[in-house]
């Protein structure tokens, strides 16, 4: 497969990183010389220095005969511009990354795709909308809905109270056998090791369970857990970015309590007008002095989205050292997502890596519909469409011959999640969500060829 990434900015890089690991043919175009060094030195891969827009330049990447171009530079009017250019010349799809969300909100008037762009994504719709999701499901530190909630996968901490630490799987299923969820990855407290959870796994204190849940189940794992979905209503957001303002947008239209702070003055008065039902203060959200006379205490979820990872760890430590019971801090190094849980902030995300799953189910093989990665696991969850043909359809679980290092977490038939166990026979039709660790993708996607 041929890969052409316009812009080698922090997405674009990291995209590129991601993807040579699937050992693709991938370019990397841009104007300035030491991204490009820099890539060069740390990647597998073609590099090509100019600007993406012109034609010369994507004739050089061979734009002709790829399969994926991705535009990911700093200005949506490039990306739109070089997309536009490379479908014509004969690319296969073309991906855009904006900012402006007009453009993903457009109504049926505005056809991108009528002048070559087939798919618009924002990194701060992105992650507003991933926000949004670990408010409503706000006593866990991950989530992630499969077809509207028909499927939930989400993360929580085990602690000493949880009635099946100690136990196997498979004791587990035998002293709760009517719930409606299974673990499907497991990572050990203070470590990197990631395992696929089979029947004679352990759980342990201090365990990062990932579960695939239906609806029900959601309120099963939290009693189980011992951990409570408090409603939230009011919540404090730290700086007025793109990210700051699209969620602090959607909560107020939600009828929550919203508070922003924002240290630029222009800024601040620029939000208020945009916004008139949010509440806009103007002040550097790193004083404590300031958190305590916007009665912090109060707040039920802090998120700090700044342009500094920095100081969006330490105020939301703050924050929680306040009592907030939910914070969430927007990090740009993906060194940080192994130390959330160990400092005390109760999730971590990232543009990067939100846009780079979204990117990432156009270069699946098999009909992979949607797609996420974990934070700080090192394994993917893949939503796959059965076919007639696929290697999987008409065979119960239990005789299919799949990877040790994956495993079926539900499937989604006629729109209802079910949780799939060894007797269920997949169907044509089903959609199917795996688990699975890296060197087990390959193999599961030849099952849904």
């Amino acid at each position: 497969m041929k890969i052409i990434i316009a812009g080698a900015g922090e997405v674009g890089f990291h995209l590129a990183k991601l993807l040579s690991y699937e050992s693709l043919d991938i370019t990397l175009i841009d104007i300035e010389r030491d991204r490009l060094n820099y890539a060069e030195g740390h990647l597998d891969i073609k590099t090509l220095r100019g600007n993406a827009c012109s034609l010369t330049v994507l004739k050089e990447s061979n734009a002709a005969e790829s399969d994926l171009l991705i535009a990911v530079t700093g200005s949506e009017s490039v990306n739109i511009t070089v997309c536009a250019l490379a479908k014509q010349l004969g690319s296969k799809r073309t991906i855009a990354r904006i900012s402006n969300i007009e453009f993903t909100n457009s109504d049926e008037s505005i056809s991108f795709q009528d002048i070559g762009v087939d798919e618009l994504i924002s990194p701060e719709e992105l992650a507003a909308d991933e926000i949004q999701q670990l408010l409503d499901q706000s006593a866990f530190s991950n989530s992630y809905e499969f077809e509207n909630g028909a499927l939930t996968m989400i993360g929580t901490q085990l602690g000493t109270n949880v009635p099946f630490v100690g136990k196997t799987v498979k004791e587990a299923a035998s002293i709760f056998p009517d719930v409606h969820f299974m673990p499907i990855a497991v990572q050990r407290k203070g470590t990197q090791f990631t395992m696929i959870p089979r029947g004679d796994t352990v759980f342990e204190v201090g365990d990062t369970v990932f579960f695939i849940t239906l609806e029900e189940g959601v309120e099963e794992i939290q009693k189980l857990s011992g951990k409570s979905n408090k409603p939230i209503k009011n919540v404090m957001i730290l700086g007025g970015s793109r990210i700051g303002v699209n969620t602090a947008r959607e909560l107020c239209e939600k009828k929550f309590r919203v508070i922003l702070l924002e240290q630029n003055k222009i800024k601040a008065m620029e939000i208020s007008e945009e916004l008139p039902d949010l509440m806009v203060i103007h002040g550097d959200g790193r004083s404590s002095e300031l958190l305590e006379e916007e009665s912090i205490e109060s707040m039920d979820a802090f998120i700090s989205v700044t342009e500094n990872s920095e100081t969006n760890i330490m105020s939301c430590l703050m924050a929680s050292s306040k009592g907030v019971q939910k914070t969430i801090a927007l990090v740009e190094n993906m060194d940080y997502f192994h130390l959330s849980q160990a400092i005390g902030i109760d999730t971590l995300i990232n543009k990067k890596l939100l846009t780079a799953n979204t990117i990432f189910r156009y270069i699946r093989r098999g009909e992979v519909v949607d797609m996420t990665t974990l934070n700080n696991l090192n394994a993917e969850i893949l939503e796959f469409v059965v076919h007639h043909e696929s290697k999987v359809a008409n065979y119960k679980i239990k005789d299919l011959d799949f990877p040790r290092y994956a495993t079926i977490g539900g499937v989604i038939r006629d729109g209802l999640g079910i949780i799939a166990l060894g007797d269920y026979t997949i169907m044509p039709g089903d959609r199917v969500v795996v688990c699975a660790m890296p060197r087990a993708i390959k193999r599961v996607e030849s099952l849904f060829l």
